[in-house]
């Protein structure tokens, strides 16, 4: 009988290895609202996976999503809904492989979103920022000096406790041998997704993401790129976005919102005309989604509005893939900010490798707009002093790894917003804060 029972218990405890053992990236928190959290998973081969998950004060009552089936040309991901969450909240949960309970090493946990209005002021918000995310892989990358070094930065991200992180773009950067195929696709992401340093991150943080040209297509992929409605699907399907593709044209663009602020993440690519084609009407965003993008601002009542783009928009370097290469569609965006009057515009943008602050005042008669620049994570970073942008704030201009962390703060009327930028180690470059108020026409 003793020999039985051991038996049974070896035969668990091997149960539970395999579905340790099956986890190829995450767990990971996607978009938080006051009723329902998206959790994601991938496994290494096809198994069925749920969540369980509570109420940290009230651990008795548990809750379970849906089950669902990996399968192979998916990638083997999982994405289901915590649909019995309740407002300002926070929650544990546990990840359940073939009915075996997966164990981590760190905390899982998500939140809903604060149920605030009518009732207080909108509560303190702090979130991450980063892009250009490359990960190595010895035998797909160029030769000589790995292009992707210190992703200790996800350490450091981490030991912040973001609320959520919002990746702008290059989050993983497809090589020569992925972007042809769904099959190199779908492996770049996984395994830019599997970095260990990454995972303690994305199981507790809830992430928001855009993208640039490396992980649409080849480098400075335009709306021509053949297989953009593959890279879109992929996208989809390893990010937490709440929504995409919301002018119902193709690509990602989507809006969120975070206790009184909102998010539009727009898509730099999808319509994208070649940075060399003049022969045609050129365009970075087209414009449907500009003015989509209007009508979205201006009914929204945020004091901040953060509008997440690839690449910089208030630059006048007219180089590289900034948007002043683009000069009549940039004078249309803004034109159309100015004309329907937005407050408290807020660019949030990536790509350039090196990190700045932009501020834009045409007159007296109207606020500053800004543009923070946030670059790199872990691809190669570089100084750059942005000698060309008339608008660059150069105390801000900083050439290394680095992310930022934006915490807004204060009563409804008054709400104050803290940009701060970190080094790899979490050691805080500069500082600058803004206030609501200063962004609004007189």
């Amino acid at each position: 009988m003793k020999n039985k029972f051991l038996l049974v218990f070896l035969l668990l405890c091997f149960s539970a290895i395999v579905a340790q053992d099956n986890i190829q990236s995450g767990p990971m928190v996607g978009y938080s609202t006051m009723r329902e959290v998206l959790l994601w998973v991938q496994t290494k081969s096809t198994a069925e996976v749920h969540f369980e998950y509570f109420d940290v004060d009230n651990p008795s009552k548990r809750f379970n999503t849906k089950k669902i089936l990996t399968k192979s040309e998916d990638g083997y991901v999982a994405k289901v809904i915590a649909d019995k969450v309740l407002p300002s909240k926070k929650y544990a949960y546990e990840l359940f492989v073939d009915g075996k309970k997966v164990t981590k090493d760190y905390p899982m946990e998500f939140q809903s979103q604060t149920l605030w209005q009518w009732r207080t002021d909108p509560p303190e918000v702090s979130f991450a920022i980063g892009s250009c995310n490359y990960v190595n892989e010895a035998q797909y990358d160029r030769p000589g000096k790995p292009y992707g070094s210190e992703f200790e930065i996800f350490e450091s991200i981490y030991q912040k406790k973001p609320e959520f992180m919002l990746w702008l773009g290059d989050n993983t950067y497809l090589r020569e041998p992925d972007w042809n195929s769904r099959t190199g696709i779908l492996h770049r992401y996984t395994h830019t997704r599997s970095l260990p340093e990454l995972q303690p991150l994305l199981a507790s943080t809830h992430h928001y993401a855009i993208w640039d040209d490396h992980d649409f297509g080849p480098n400075d992929a335009d709306g021509s790129f053949w297989l953009k409605e593959t890279t879109s699907e992929i996208f989809k399907l390893f990010w937490g976005n709440p929504n995409y593709d919301v002018i119902s044209k193709g690509g990602i663009t989507g809006k969120f919102q975070w206790a009184d602020l909102d998010f539009f993440l727009l898509d730099n690519r999808y319509f994208r005309t070649a940075n060399s084609n003049h022969a045609s009407e050129r365009q970075i965003l087209g414009k449907e989604q500009i003015d989509w993008l209007i009508n979205a601002l201006a009914s929204s009542r945020a004091p901040f509005k953060f509008l997440c783009i690839g690449g910089q928009v208030l630059s006048t370097e007219a180089m590289h893939e900034n948007y002043a290469t683009f000069p009549r569609e940039r004078r249309y965006l803004l034109d159309k900010i100015r004309e329907a009057k937005i407050e408290g515009v807020i660019f949030l943008d990536g790509d350039r490798h090196h990190t700045g602050l932009s501020r834009m005042q045409e007159s007296m008669d109207v606020y500053p707009i800004y543009d923070l620049t946030c670059s790199s994570l872990t691809a190669g970073a570089y100084p750059n002093k942005e000698e060309l942008n008339k608008y660059r704030l150069e105390e801000t201009l900083y050439g290394k790894h680095n992310f930022g962390m934006l915490k807004v703060t204060g009563p409804r009327t008054n709400r104050v917003l803290h940009m701060s930028i970190f080094d790899k180690e979490g050691k805080e470059v500069w500082t600058k804060n803004i206030n609501a108020i200063d962004l609004k026409y007189k």
